[in-house]
């Protein structure tokens, strides 16, 4: 290594090691000999660099890493994925039914919907704070498996069903729009339909696809707060669901007739398929964006099974992540303009069924992760 300057030999220690605490600058590459460390086996114990503390750090932030003494274990904080969230009890609606909704898991609104035979055709709106529903202003006609987009304070809730007897066709075209007190009519769909998916605000949305005059339909049509377009079509038809903004919005799973995994972006100009679900789902709750999203619940293979599945879009690719604690089947929506703020309220658990149980999703900013070895 060459011998020590004299500029230098105040920072040998008495114990032979060298001080380098007042030293700055970069070594040159031809100043270190690699053989040097050939014989080093031990580079430090934990506490060395690494901090040593009795009980993990109550706010750590992405990229610390500490040791445990007291669980003898390495740790370290990380940015949160959707595989870190899991699904909350919230409260109950006031009615149990498969209703259409948008907004979050702290301001939602729930609306319409169907509990079987004899209130087939609901108007009643629930509004969420977080914690419970309150009972506000009726939609004008009651009708279920509603497109829907917003927030809860601003959305629109268009097409929709309604059973017999009422006059056919059983879809509707009707469009209202919500103002966070009252429901108004506004002008129709081009066509009507059901079941299909909804994504925006209440002045810049989509409806996609669904049912359509009684046929499964590729049509979708765009909002612009006054009135409706039809823009490009999805390449599939089917029902499904759909999150997301006007140009950026995606469309995923349903029946066309059988189950789908099919998969759908939407760019502002037109559709792309994509990478499909994991497993061939309708009837899902949809919240989040177009770059990330949840396909939660919903019915799968075989006959059409209500499922408690979570699956989180990266972008790319689905991936299955922690599952609701309740299986149910939605009625249409978007329950959630993130993933963090995912709300699924009520549905239908099989049958005649219907639950008024509320799930939120629970995600935090960072996440204590601890290091294993085999």
């Amino acid at each position: 290594m060459g011998s020590i300057k004299q500029n230098y030999a105040n920072n040998v220690l008495t114990n032979g090691k060298f001080d380098a605490t007042d030293l700055d600058g970069v070594i040159p590459n031809t100043n270190i000999n690699d053989n040097s460390i050939d014989n080093v086996t031990v580079f430090g114990t934990a506490g060395f660099g690494i901090a040593s503390v009795a009980s993990d750090p109550p706010s750590p932030t992405a990229g610390d890493t500490w040791y445990n003494t007291t669980s003898n274990s390495l740790k370290y904080s990380k940015t949160t994925t959707d595989a870190d969230g899991t699904f909350v009890s919230g409260g109950n609606l006031n009615l149990g039914r498969q209703l259409s909704q948008f907004g979050s898991n702290t301001a939602g609104l729930g609306f319409g919907g169907y509990d079987g035979p004899p209130n087939a055709e609901i108007t009643n709106t629930e509004s969420y704070d977080g914690t419970s529903w309150t009972e506000v202003n009726d939609l004008n006609i009651g009708r279920y498996s509603i497109m829907s987009f917003g927030v809860q304070t601003a959305g629109i809730g268009a097409a929709g069903y309604r059973s017999p007897p009422t006059p056919t066709p059983h879809q509707t075209a009707l469009t209202e729009s919500w103002n966070g007190t009252s429901w108004s009519e506004v002008n129709d769909l081009n066509s009507a339909g059901r079941d299909g998916g909804g994504a925006g605000t209440q002045t810049a949305g989509l409806c996609v696809s669904g049912v359509r005059s009684a046929a499964l339909s590729n049509s979708v049509e765009s909002w612009d707060g006054t009135s409706w377009t039809e823009i490009a079509e999805v390449t599939t038809s089917r029902t499904g669901r759909a999150t997301g903004i006007q140009t950026a919005a995606i469309f995923f799973g349903g029946e066309e007739p059988a189950l789908s995994t099919k998969n759908e972006l939407w760019n502002g100009t037109s559709w792309t398929e994509v990478g499909d679900l994991n497993t061939a789902t309708g009837g899902q709750f949809a919240s989040g964006i177009s770059t990330r999203a949840l396909s939660t619940g919903g019915n799968v293979p075989p006959g059409s099974t209500r499922s408690n599945k979570n699956e989180a879009w990266d972008g790319t690719s689905w991936t299955e992540v922690n599952n609701l604690t309740n299986a149910r089947a939605g009625s249409g929506g978007m329950s959630g303009t993130t993933t963090s703020g995912a709300l699924v309220a009520g549905g239908n658990s099989g049958g005649v069924t219907y639950v008024a149980t509320t799930e939120e999703f629970s995600l935090t900013p960072q996440v204590t992760k601890t290091i294993t070895t085999a």
